[in-house]
């Protein structure tokens, strides 16, 4: 699968160095290719981003990138210790880097972003060196594939609907991540975020709330109604509801009435 992917985007490197010389019909396929481009001085500065990049970040002015950004100095470049790897492409080289995790936390910081829709992203990024008729580095390109994205809603509207078709049963922490597609801690992690509440909460408050639908049906008795939602009329969970509620079942009753 790697040999793959670095045979694709070697074709694409040297489908970018045919367009030696003519540097305006390559910023025109570079603005109109359908993947995130970067590209960058020979000093690392960028000169040039393309219109998927601005939209993949929600950036709204190229002008926030371009002639600001150097690659030499990204801090999340240099954590990763990738640095003497990228500047070997400033050299003539082409260089691969597989599944990197984006910094989506220094990107928004960096540009001012209000609302990215975008919890992580995992890219391969081929970043390539074109030259002049000297074989002389002129510009590099980075060129952004994204392999995954977690867009944060679309994860959590999964685990809140697994949830509300499994209320009946047993809270199961593993089978809810499953569901969202994401590891245990991250799923979490995520769900309070967008949620304001741990899936363990979302997932008792939904609980409660069939319960008081049952208590308000007279034909039943407390007791019957927390059998309707297979929970026991002990006093734990009496105690549960009394928290989440604020008054004790019988008393809900009452007032439901």
């Amino acid at each position: 699968m790697r040999n793959d992917m670095e045979g694709q985007q070697k074709h694409i490197t040297e489908s970018f160095q045919s367009f030696l010389g003519k540097e305006e019909l390559l910023a025109k396929v570079i603005e109109c290719f359908p993947y995130p481009i970067e590209v960058y001085a020979a000093d690392g500065t960028t000169v040039l981003v393309n219109k998927a990049i601005l939209d993949e970040y929600h950036v709204s002015d190229p002008d926030l990138v371009v002639g600001k950004y150097n690659i030499f100095e990204d801090p999340a470049i240099i954590a990763l210790g990738k640095l003497h790897l990228v500047k070997r492409a400033f050299e003539g080289e082409v260089v691969f880097f597989p599944e990197i995790k984006v910094p989506l936390e220094d990107i928004v910081k960096r540009y001012g972003i209000r609302d990215l829709d975008l919890d992580a992203v995992y890219q391969d990024i081929t970043i390539f060196p074109v030259f002049d008729e000297n074989k002389c580095v002129v510009y590099v390109v980075s060129f952004l594939i994204n392999r995954r994205i977690y867009r944060g809603k679309n994860e959590i509207e999964k685990a809140k609907e697994y949830i509300e078709n499994h209320w009946m049963e047993k809270y199961d922490a593993n089978k809810t991540a499953q569901a969202a597609c994401l590891s245990k801690a991250h799923f979490s992690k995520l769900f309070k975020k967008h949620t304001g509440v741990t899936p363990y909460e979302y997932y008792i408050n939904y609980k409660i709330g069939k319960l008081k639908e049952k208590l308000m049906d007279v034909n039943l008795t407390i007791s019957q109604a927390f059998a309707a939602c297979n929970m026991d009329y002990s006093g734990h969970s009496a105690k549960i509801f009394r928290d989440k509620v604020g008054v004790s079942p019988s008393i809900y009753r009452k007032m439901s009435k």
